[in-house]
């Protein structure tokens, strides 16, 4: 008799992908409102991989509001220190995201999408202020809509395991 599939590569029910395709939908979308908001952007395409994490793999460590948040800033801020020592190029770019590996390594704050928060910045070189602050913003709304389909039910792994 075949052994049972793995919960990670069981396929979910279509309710439960459409709810959580629509919560990363809506999280995003406020993303997008509120940047809409302050006349700053603040949906970035890492935001958009780490709302998929929160809402397609709540279990995940990765997942974890401490990663989410801590590994995004961590990035960014390593982004920034490359981008101070070589200029806006692709070069330092690349050397960005593998510090931003290592170091969300060295912090237990592992978050992929995050390598490539560093990799913008490099490439976009955008100020700190108000870089760091909306990237906060907006990983702590992540956070905070990842909490609501665990609250209204139906959620079969409740987010955050950790925090």
């Amino acid at each position: 008799m075949p052994s049972p599939q793995p919960a990670a590569t069981r396929r979910p029910h279509p309710l439960h992908a459409l709810r959580e395709t629509l919560f990363a939908i809506g999280a995003l979308l406020i993303l997008v409102g509120v940047g809409f908001l302050l006349h700053q952007p603040l949906l970035i395409p890492p935001l958009a991989a780490s709302a998929a994490l929160v809402h397609g793999a709540p279990g995940l460590p990765i997942s974890q509001p401490r990663n989410l948040v801590g590994g995004q800033l961590l990035s960014a801020v390593i982004g920034f220190a490359t981008l101070a020592v070589t200029g806006s190029t692709a070069w330092g770019a690349a050397v960005a995201a593998g510090l931003a590996l290592g170091a969300m390594m060295l912090t237990r704050l592992p978050h992929s999408p995050a390598a490539a928060t560093a990799v913008i910045v490099v490439l976009q070189a955008p100020h700190p202020v108000p870089f760091l602050p909306l990237l906060l913003l907006a990983t702590s709304l992540l956070v905070a809509i990842g909490l609501l389909p665990g609250r209204i039910g139906g959620h079969h792994v409740r987010y955050p395991l950790s925090w």
